[in-house]
Protein backbone atom coordinates (compact mmCIF):
# COMPACT_ATOMS: atom_id res chain seq x y z
CA UNK A 1 0.00 0.00 0.00
CA UNK A 2 1.09 2.84 -0.76
CA UNK A 3 2.32 5.95 1.88
CA UNK A 4 1.38 8.45 -0.37
CA UNK A 5 -1.15 8.33 -2.76
CA UNK A 6 0.97 11.44 -4.74
CA UNK A 7 3.85 9.53 -5.40
CA UNK A 8 2.08 8.20 -8.96
CA UNK A 9 2.18 11.34 -9.82
CA UNK A 10 5.84 12.29 -9.53
CA UNK A 11 8.00 11.53 -12.52
CA UNK A 12 10.29 7.97 -12.11
CA UNK A 13 13.68 8.35 -12.63
CA UNK A 14 16.26 5.73 -14.23
CA UNK A 15 20.15 6.38 -13.46
CA UNK A 16 18.91 9.87 -11.62
CA UNK A 17 17.30 10.89 -15.40
CA UNK A 18 13.36 11.51 -15.39
CA UNK A 19 11.29 9.35 -17.86
CA UNK A 20 9.02 11.41 -18.24
CA UNK A 21 10.50 12.54 -21.16
CA UNK A 22 10.35 9.56 -22.34
CA UNK A 23 6.55 9.06 -21.53
CA UNK A 24 5.92 12.30 -23.58
CA UNK A 25 7.87 10.37 -26.83
CA UNK A 26 6.08 7.40 -26.69
CA UNK A 27 3.09 8.96 -28.93
CA UNK A 28 4.87 9.66 -31.44
CA UNK A 29 6.61 6.74 -31.67
CA UNK A 30 2.78 4.98 -31.81
CA UNK A 31 1.60 7.29 -34.62
CA UNK A 32 4.42 6.74 -36.81
CA UNK A 33 4.36 4.06 -39.34
CA UNK A 34 5.44 3.23 -42.26
CA UNK A 35 3.59 4.10 -45.62
CA UNK A 36 1.78 1.08 -47.23
CA UNK A 37 0.09 0.57 -50.46
CA UNK A 38 -2.10 -1.04 -47.88
CA UNK A 39 -3.96 0.20 -44.99
CA UNK A 40 -4.70 -2.34 -42.08
CA UNK A 41 -7.52 -1.91 -39.39
CA UNK A 42 -5.70 0.56 -37.19
CA UNK A 43 -4.71 2.87 -39.80
CA UNK A 44 -7.84 2.98 -41.38
CA UNK A 45 -9.81 3.72 -38.04
CA UNK A 46 -7.14 6.60 -37.70
CA UNK A 47 -7.57 7.70 -41.01
CA UNK A 48 -11.24 7.87 -40.42
CA UNK A 49 -10.65 9.90 -37.26
CA UNK A 50 -8.53 11.92 -38.36
CA UNK A 51 -10.80 13.22 -41.44
CA UNK A 52 -13.74 13.17 -38.98
CA UNK A 53 -12.49 15.49 -36.49
CA UNK A 54 -10.60 17.75 -39.04
CA UNK A 55 -14.05 18.53 -40.85
CA UNK A 56 -15.94 18.62 -37.69
CA UNK A 57 -12.91 21.32 -37.21
CA UNK A 58 -12.97 22.99 -40.33
CA UNK A 59 -16.57 23.51 -40.71
CA UNK A 60 -15.98 26.15 -37.39
CA UNK A 61 -13.09 27.84 -38.07
CA UNK A 62 -12.77 30.38 -41.54
CA UNK A 63 -9.99 30.57 -43.69
CA UNK A 64 -7.83 31.97 -41.82
CA UNK A 65 -8.37 29.33 -38.43
CA UNK A 66 -7.61 26.28 -40.71
CA UNK A 67 -4.82 26.94 -41.47
CA UNK A 68 -4.52 25.99 -37.40
CA UNK A 69 -6.26 22.54 -38.11
CA UNK A 70 -3.56 20.51 -38.66
CA UNK A 71 -1.48 21.38 -35.96
CA UNK A 72 -4.63 21.43 -33.01
CA UNK A 73 -5.27 17.75 -34.34
CA UNK A 74 -1.23 16.87 -33.39
CA UNK A 75 -2.21 18.00 -30.24
CA UNK A 76 -5.22 16.41 -29.92
CA UNK A 77 -3.31 13.33 -30.73
CA UNK A 78 -0.74 13.49 -28.32
CA UNK A 79 -3.19 15.09 -25.00
CA UNK A 80 -5.22 11.75 -26.00
CA UNK A 81 -2.56 9.18 -26.30
CA UNK A 82 -1.09 10.79 -22.86
CA UNK A 83 -4.22 10.46 -20.88
CA UNK A 84 -4.64 6.86 -22.33
CA UNK A 85 -1.20 5.86 -21.61
CA UNK A 86 -1.07 6.76 -18.00
CA UNK A 87 -3.68 4.38 -17.89
CA UNK A 88 -1.57 1.47 -18.08
CA UNK A 89 0.03 0.23 -15.09
CA UNK A 90 4.14 1.47 -14.26
CA UNK A 91 3.81 3.97 -16.33
CA UNK A 92 3.57 8.39 -15.77
CA UNK A 93 0.73 10.43 -16.63
CA UNK A 94 2.33 13.97 -18.68
CA UNK A 95 -1.09 15.51 -18.44
CA UNK A 96 -1.62 14.65 -14.91
CA UNK A 97 1.30 17.49 -14.07
CA UNK A 98 0.00 21.47 -14.16
CA UNK A 99 3.45 22.45 -15.69
CA UNK A 100 2.80 20.37 -18.66
CA UNK A 101 -0.99 21.33 -19.83
CA UNK A 102 0.12 25.25 -18.87
CA UNK A 103 3.13 24.55 -21.83
CA UNK A 104 0.09 23.44 -23.96
CA UNK A 105 -2.34 26.06 -22.53
CA UNK A 106 -0.60 29.55 -22.45
CA UNK A 107 1.38 29.41 -26.13
CA UNK A 108 -2.13 28.18 -28.00
CA UNK A 109 -4.39 31.18 -26.12
CA UNK A 110 -0.93 33.54 -26.55
CA UNK A 111 -1.24 32.91 -30.45
CA UNK A 112 -4.94 33.23 -30.99
CA UNK A 113 -4.74 36.96 -29.02
CA UNK A 114 -1.83 37.55 -31.29
CA UNK A 115 -3.64 35.98 -34.29
CA UNK A 116 -6.80 37.98 -33.65
CA UNK A 117 -4.71 41.13 -32.97
CA UNK A 118 -3.29 41.32 -35.91
CA UNK A 119 -5.99 40.29 -38.74
CA UNK A 120 -8.81 41.69 -36.65
CA UNK A 121 -7.27 44.38 -34.45
CA UNK A 122 -10.98 46.74 -33.91
CA UNK A 123 -12.99 43.33 -33.17
CA UNK A 124 -10.45 41.68 -31.18
CA UNK A 125 -10.35 45.32 -28.78
CA UNK A 126 -14.09 45.58 -29.06
CA UNK A 127 -14.60 42.21 -27.56
CA UNK A 128 -12.81 43.95 -24.67
CA UNK A 129 -16.05 46.16 -24.17
CA UNK A 130 -20.09 44.78 -24.63
CA UNK A 131 -21.85 46.91 -26.87
CA UNK A 132 -24.60 48.92 -24.97
CA UNK A 133 -22.63 48.99 -21.41
CA UNK A 134 -23.67 52.36 -19.24
CA UNK A 135 -20.45 54.85 -19.64
CA UNK A 136 -20.32 55.32 -15.76
CA UNK A 137 -19.02 51.01 -16.00
CA UNK A 138 -17.06 51.02 -18.76
CA UNK A 139 -13.53 50.78 -17.18
CA UNK A 140 -14.87 48.43 -14.60
CA UNK A 141 -16.29 45.91 -17.63
CA UNK A 142 -12.63 46.76 -19.56
CA UNK A 143 -11.19 45.53 -16.56
CA UNK A 144 -13.74 42.70 -15.83
CA UNK A 145 -13.08 41.20 -19.29
CA UNK A 146 -9.36 42.24 -19.33
CA UNK A 147 -9.22 39.43 -16.86
CA UNK A 148 -11.32 36.83 -18.37
CA UNK A 149 -9.30 36.95 -21.18
CA UNK A 150 -6.03 36.36 -18.74
CA UNK A 151 -8.19 33.64 -17.35
CA UNK A 152 -8.16 31.65 -20.07
CA UNK A 153 -4.84 29.55 -20.09
CA UNK A 154 -5.37 29.04 -16.50
CA UNK A 155 -8.77 27.71 -17.31
CA UNK A 156 -7.49 25.69 -19.87
CA UNK A 157 -4.52 24.08 -18.19
CA UNK A 158 -6.51 23.14 -14.65
CA UNK A 159 -9.21 22.03 -16.16
CA UNK A 160 -7.23 18.96 -17.61
CA UNK A 161 -5.25 18.48 -14.59
CA UNK A 162 -7.65 18.09 -11.95
CA UNK A 163 -9.67 15.72 -14.00
CA UNK A 164 -6.66 13.70 -14.51
CA UNK A 165 -5.49 13.76 -11.08
CA UNK A 166 -8.81 12.73 -9.21
CA UNK A 167 -9.68 9.58 -11.71
CA UNK A 168 -6.28 8.45 -10.79
CA UNK A 169 -6.18 9.18 -6.92
CA UNK A 170 -9.76 7.32 -7.21
CA UNK A 171 -8.72 4.10 -8.72
CA UNK A 172 -5.33 4.33 -6.39
CA UNK A 173 -7.79 3.50 -3.26
CA UNK A 174 -10.28 1.20 -4.79
CA UNK A 175 -7.21 -0.81 -5.89
CA UNK A 176 -5.88 -1.07 -2.69
CA UNK A 177 -8.37 -1.70 -0.93
CA UNK A 178 -9.30 -4.45 -3.05
CA UNK A 179 -6.31 -5.64 -2.31
CA UNK A 180 -6.36 -5.23 1.47
CA UNK A 181 -9.83 -7.49 1.48
CA UNK A 182 -8.28 -9.69 -0.81
CA UNK A 183 -7.30 -12.28 2.03
CA UNK A 184 -10.00 -11.20 4.46
CA UNK A 185 -13.51 -10.69 2.24
CA UNK A 186 -12.92 -12.18 -1.11
CA UNK A 187 -17.01 -11.35 -2.10
CA UNK A 188 -15.79 -7.87 -1.00
CA UNK A 189 -12.99 -8.02 -2.70
CA UNK A 190 -14.15 -9.27 -5.94
CA UNK A 191 -16.73 -6.49 -5.83
CA UNK A 192 -14.38 -3.74 -5.68
CA UNK A 193 -12.82 -5.19 -8.16
CA UNK A 194 -15.13 -4.93 -10.42
CA UNK A 195 -16.15 -0.96 -9.46
CA UNK A 196 -12.66 -0.90 -10.20
CA UNK A 197 -12.86 -2.10 -13.87
CA UNK A 198 -15.76 0.29 -14.41
CA UNK A 199 -14.45 3.30 -13.03
CA UNK A 200 -11.29 2.33 -15.60
CA UNK A 201 -13.62 1.86 -18.47
CA UNK A 202 -14.80 5.86 -16.86
CA UNK A 203 -11.38 6.94 -17.04
CA UNK A 204 -11.30 5.89 -20.03
CA UNK A 205 -13.60 8.17 -21.40
CA UNK A 206 -12.75 10.89 -19.33
CA UNK A 207 -9.36 11.10 -21.20
CA UNK A 208 -10.49 11.10 -24.65
CA UNK A 209 -13.42 13.86 -23.41
CA UNK A 210 -10.78 16.10 -21.91
CA UNK A 211 -8.80 15.97 -24.76
CA UNK A 212 -11.44 17.01 -27.15
CA UNK A 213 -12.55 19.91 -24.72
CA UNK A 214 -9.28 21.17 -24.73
CA UNK A 215 -9.07 21.34 -28.33
CA UNK A 216 -12.81 22.48 -28.36
CA UNK A 217 -12.31 25.75 -25.93
CA UNK A 218 -8.41 26.48 -28.47
CA UNK A 219 -10.72 26.48 -31.59
CA UNK A 220 -13.65 28.63 -29.88
CA UNK A 221 -10.75 30.96 -29.24
CA UNK A 222 -9.46 30.84 -32.22
CA UNK A 223 -12.59 31.37 -33.90
CA UNK A 224 -13.27 34.41 -31.53
CA UNK A 225 -10.38 35.76 -33.27
CA UNK A 226 -10.03 34.95 -37.56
Amino acid sequence: MNLNMFEQFASPEILLLPTNIMSMLIPILLIYTKPTLLGNRISTILNWFLKTALSNMINQLSLAGQKWSRFLMSLLLLILLSNLLGLLPYTFTTTSQLSMNMAFAIPMWLGTVITGLTMKTSSSLAHMLPEGSPTPLIPFMILIETISLLMRPIALGVRLTPNITAGHLLMTMISSAALSFINMYNTLSIMTMMLLMLLTLLEMAVACIQAYVFILLITLYLQENT
